[in-house]
């Protein structure tokens, strides 16, 4: 038996890649693999019997994920992808998906699995296994040694900005509070007058590490977020996490949430946090680090898909309310993902009077014994 795997991978820590990899060298302990690292790739795979596909669907049917899916040879055939069903824009693609898999394992905090009985995608359910993000520790050290004193803490954001991460309302938070500094490390094309703007930084580099170990907080304000790999990573570093419930993570020891939607009482979060004991901060701290050690790593993280690939589960999933399906069906038209989005009509367009729209009938990926 082979298992394809077709995710993002390199040697780069952050996601998706690091997932790829991870993933890739924990099941080529136990199965032959060959990864496909390209999931935007336009092949189509022929499996031998009792392959297994499992990987990262695009919205485009002739990527190499979706092409393959179709063919009988396949023993299992598994979903994974990142899942917040707050915004049908980022998953409607998968109502054409998972009808054809055998099990959807989503990358998503437990807010969005608590959510998903309520939502447009409840009749994901069935084929649905929460797999929680992981990240190696040993790529996110220990830096923050000493917490501010008491009104003198800082937040700091890490991230890019598409409409899901909130930023808007992340600076007029900032606003409200002249007298808290607010920060932003990343990739910036938009200006927001209240953050304190520091630019993209490499965290393979000592002294970004350093300027993030400055802030006290890592502030999330996301709208609909799965589960920021940056919560985690600053879990590692020491920083204490202070999101939304949107943005994945609620309930969760060590993990501060504060409201979406209502300014005032997210200014009395910041404000309490600005008066916590020391001891506190520090108590929140090495819960994180047990959280990493116990749960979000990546034996756990594989394991959860092992049992994908051991299992002969494959539910049934019902047919969708019509009013779901409505909105499911408009934005698998409407989002910015779409393949019928005017600018990737052009694309395509280009690509088949250029001659390299086709999808060869067979091809492989890396493989890992």
């Amino acid at each position: 038996m082979t298992v394809h795997l077709v995710y993002p991978a390199s040697d780069a820590i952050k996601t998706p890649f690091a997932i790829g990899r991870e993933l890739a060298l924990r099941l080529g302990e136990r199965y032959r693999v060959q990864l496909h690292d390209d999931h935007r790739a336009r092949y189509r795979i022929t499996p031998e019997p009792g392959d297994v596909l499992i990987g990262h669907p695009t919205w485009e049917p002739d990527t190499v994920f979706n092409a393959s899916l179709d063919h009988p040879g396949w023993r299992r055939r598994i979903c994974i992808h990142p899942f917040a069903p707050g915004d049908l824009s980022q998953v409607a693609h998968l109502d054409r998906i998972l009808p054809r898999c055998q099990q959807f394992l989503a990358i998503t905090g437990p807010y969005w699995i608590g959510a998903l009985p309520q939502s447009r995608c409840r009749h994901f359910l069935p084929k649905t296994v929460h797999l929680d993000l992981a990240v190696n520790r040993a790529h996110f050290p220990p830096v923050k040694t000493r917490f501010n004193a008491k009104g003198k803490r800082r937040f700091l954001y890490i991230g890019n900005h598409p409409w899901y991460k909130n930023i808007p309302y992340l600076d007029r938070l900032a606003a409200k509070l002249p007298e808290v500094e607010f920060a932003w490390i990343g990739s910036q094309k938009a200006k927001y007058s209240h953050l304190r703007q520091l630019g993209g930084r490499d965290f393979s580099d000592p002294a970004a590490r350093a300027l993030a170990a400055e802030y006290d907080f890592m502030i999330t304000v996301g709208r609909a977020d799965a589960n920021p790999t940056t919560i985690l990573e600053v879990m590692g570093w020491g920083l204490i996490p202070v999101c939304t419930p949107q943005s994945g993570y609620q309930g969760i020891e060590g993990i501060v949430n504060l409201p979406i939607d209502d300014l005032s009482g997210a200014c009395a979060v910041i404000r309490r946090l600005q008066q916590v004991e020391d001891e506190t901060l520090r108590n929140w701290q090495g819960a994180n680090w047990r959280s990493l050690d116990q749960h979000y790593n990546w034996d756990r993280f594989s394991d959860t898909v092992i049992a994908a690939i051991e299992s002969d589960r494959s539910p049934q999933m019902p047919a969708a309310r019509l009013s779901d399906a409505l909105a499911l069906a408009w934005n698998l038209l409407a989002s910015p993902n779409s393949r019928w989005r005017m600018r990737k009509i052009k694309r395509r367009l280009s690509r088949y009077f250029s001659g390299t729209s086709g999808i060869p009938g067979d091809a492989h990926g890396n493989n890992i014994q």
